[in-house]
This record gives structure tokens, sequence and C-alpha cells, in this order.
């Protein structure tokens, strides 16, 4: 019998920052990556991200980790991923955390999906209990270092097509499906499941969702609110 799923953004949804701009920061901190790199990231560090055009940062760091990381080795930036790990894992918010456990023991699969790097996605998802997570794949080449290039690019960065790949690959269902985004990037992976949530949304996703009906809960300080 097929698992129904239960898809989550986590940058912003489920982390209460950005992964691939937390990780920048750190690498320019330990002068891994220049200092000119700061202004490719630092949109998604502010206080009100909700308030900013996501996408078009988001595309920008994207495009700039690969442009700046181009030669450092795999083995060093991941080491730093997974420091960062253990320090942000803790670092999320009330309302999704929760409905992940409530969603893993009703034996939903929980699937992460994300525009950060694979590599820093799939330890903080499998730490919060994901069994399948998708990132954005940086390529590597000789002695394990970074090309500069990105994988299957066209396919990550559509997230209903990241859904639909997973959903052929682990034999799941979209029947008792559940998803939860906060960006309009999140809409095509949330019209394709019964159970939509917007978290915390960017006033893209909240005209979409209340033109579709869905629920949409805001979480500020702690404090939950279903709008």
């Amino acid at each position: 019998m097929k698992r129904p799923v239960a898809v989550f953004d986590i940058d912003g949804t489920l982390y209460r920052s950005c992964l691939l701009a937390k990780l920048m920061e750190e690498l320019v901190a330990r002068e891994l990556l220049p200092k000119s790199a700061e202004a490719s990231y630092e949109g998604l560090l502010q206080e009100d991200l909700h308030a900013s055009d996501h996408a078009k940062l988001m595309k920008k760091a994207v495009k700039a980790f690969a442009t700046h990381a181009k030669g450092l080795s795999y083995g060093e930036v991941a080491d730093v991923a997974g420091e960062l790990i253990e320090k942000e894992q803790k670092n999320v918010f009330r309302y999704t955390r929760d409905l992940v456990q409530e969603l893993k023991k009703e034996g939903h699969f929980l699937l992460a999906v994300s525009h950060s790097p694979k590599f820093i996605v799939d330890g903080f998802a499998y730490e919060l209990g994901f069994e399948k997570s998708y990132g954005i794949f940086y390529e590597t080449g000789a002695a394990s270092r970074f090309t500069g290039e990105i994988e299957d690019e066209h396919i990550i960065m559509n997230k209903a097509s990241v859904l639909a790949r997973a959903l052929e690959k682990e034999n799941l269902s979209l029947n008792g499906s559940v998803g939860v985004g906060g960006w309009e990037s999140d809409v095509s992976m949330l019209d394709m499941v019964e159970d939509a949530i917007a978290f915390n949304p960017d006033s893209r996703l909240y005209r979409h969702a209340k033109s579709k009906l869905w629920r949409i809960i805001v979480e500020r300080k702690d404090v939950i609110h279903e709008l």
C-alpha cells in the first residue's frame, strides 16, 4: 500500500532562517569565500524575510554559491555544514516542528524540498526525522572539488517536478497528502497535495492560498495563529 506524502519546504518554513545563506555567511567568516560574496545572500538573512522577493534572492544566492565555491574542497565545506547543522538544528518553528512529528506518527512519508545545498539539507532534514530530502546538487570533479556547475538545475528549481519525481521513486500517494510552504515558489508543489498549508506566507502565496481556501498559519515569537 502506498504511503501518503507530507512535503515541507525548509528555509523560512521549518528552519527559521536560510541554510544556504547561513552556510555562506560562515564560509565568509572562515575566509573560504570572499567577502564580496556577502552581497549575494544578505537579503536572505533579514529579519522580515517574507516581505522581500524571496525567489529572486534565492536564485541569486544559488548562482553565487556555485561561482564562489568553485575549486573549494567538498569535504572542507561539508565539515562546516555539519557544524552548522549541529548549531542550528533546534532553530525551527514550533508549529512546523510539531506537525512533522504528528504526521510521522500518522504514517506519512516525510519529504523535504529546499533550494539550499543538498549536503546541508540532507543532514538538517535527517535530524528532524525526514525520510527523503532534495536540495541543490553542486557538482564536484577532480579531488572532490566543486566545479561551479549545478546538476539537474531545471528540475530542482521547480518544486512540483521534485515532488513528482519523489512520488514515482518512492512509490508514494497523493491521497491524504499534506504540503507546507511559505513562498510563491512553493505554489506548484502545494497545488498537488490534498491538504495545503501556507505557513508565514509571502504576499503572493498568501493571495493564492486565500483563493484556494488553503489553511494559512502564522507564527510569531512562538505564538501561532490560523487566519
